[in-house]
């Protein structure tokens, strides 16, 4: 007999960001075990619809069957707690959270207040939740959820080759900078290019891949580069498919990415994937998702500590030859998506 899963997602599943990424393969990877996946899509606008919004996503619960499996992206569960509690006792309903909505960055203390309020709520009203790394597990305590309702699925990381770094391509001495990230306040894109301000003297290069999801960060980005003189050292790649990304970790010499926080940080994985020498943050997950000797981690939104961090990886090619074999002795710790999609199933299968 299928196993039938429907799963509900705001806005466009083929969305180049980690969350969607992790959502739109898991989807898949559920499915060549066998599963009918079923993809709602939601309106656009979450974790803050209109209300039209809401009401289209309270239409999709209200026409499930009943008993229905069903997962919902912690994007739009969490500031739905009225539809959740309505169809709570009708549907199996399973939340996926990447990280809590209020961890969020940019968010007024209103904003943040409501949706700490909303996303209780919401969580409450479930059978129970996949998060994506033990960190968020931990977090969501904070939010009334025990452990027993919560299993933690790490992304899968598909194998690669070690990167070959700058030298193999036909570009110049200078050290090749990669961060990928979405340009929105919570990847800090303003506090590293601040801080590669600073650094102006050593030869280095950043390509910064990433769309631009908040038109305000964008701006702001774009104001750093001009205002900072950087356009000669910077390269704003915007969102790329995936082939493109694979060319870009594969020339690069070191990843950095300064975020604030991250609920698990997939694209540190695929650094690690590659071999990359890391510099990032002790934002959220970000230090169980990178080991020690494979990166340098500075807390997050401070300069100093990141330029202090990136002249000694610019000076030290013993250092990034250090963490570059830290990231490949790592490599092989990583979850492949097979088999997080069997743990994913697995936990679905009980509910």
């Amino acid at each position: 007999m299928t196993k039938t899963l429907h799963f509900l997602l705001p806005g466009d599943p083929d969305t180049r960001t980690g969350g969607y990424l992790y959502d739109s393969r898991m989807m898949r990877e559920v499915q060549a075990l066998g599963w009918s996946v079923r993809h709602h899509r939601l309106a656009d606008g979450f974790p803050f619809p209109d209300e039209a919004g809401r009401q289209h996503a309270d239409a999709v619960l209200g026409a499930l069957p009943d008993g229905a499996l069903t997962l919902v992206d912690g994007l739009a569960l969490g500031v739905l707690p009225e539809a959740a509690g309505r169809h709570a006792d009708r549907l199996r309903l399973v939340g996926l959270v990447h990280h809590p909505l209020a961890a969020e960055t940019g968010l007024s203390e209103a904003q943040r207040s409501f949706l700490v309020t909303s996303e209780v709520d919401a969580l409450a009203a479930t059978r129970h939740i996949i998060v994506t790394s033990p960190f968020t597990a931990t977090a969501l305590a904070g939010y009334g959820v025990t452990p027993d309702r919560v299993t933690t699925i790490l992304p899968g990381t598909d194998a690669a080759p070690p990167a070959r770094g700058s030298a193999e391509g036909d570009g110049g001495p200078e050290l090749a900078l990669l961060s990928v990230g979405s340009l929105t306040p919570r990847k800090g894109h303003d506090v590293l290019l601040t801080a590669l301000a600073r650094l102006v003297d050593r030869d280095w290069h950043l390509t910064l891949a990433g769309g631009a999801r908040d038109a305000e960060t964008a701006g702001q980005i774009e104001n750093i580069i001009r205002h900072k003189a950087l356009s000669s050292r910077v390269t704003l790649q915007g969102e790329v498919d995936q082939a493109t990304l694979t060319h870009l970790y594969d020339r690069a010499d070191l990843f950095v990415l300064a975020s604030h926080y991250e609920g698990y940080g997939m694209v540190f994985a695929e650094a690690l994937a590659r071999g990359l020498p890391i510099l990032g943050t002790t934002g959220g997950a970000i230090p169980t998702t990178v080991p020690a000797d494979a990166g340098l981690l500075v807390p997050p939104g401070d300069v100093e500590a990141l330029a202090a961090a990136l002249a000694r990886l610019m000076d030290e090619p013993a250092l990034r030859h250090c963490l570059r074999q830290g990231a490949l002795a790592a490599r092989a710790a990583l979850p492949g998506w097979p088999d997080s999609a069997r743990d994913f199933a697995a936990v679905l299968e009980r509910l």
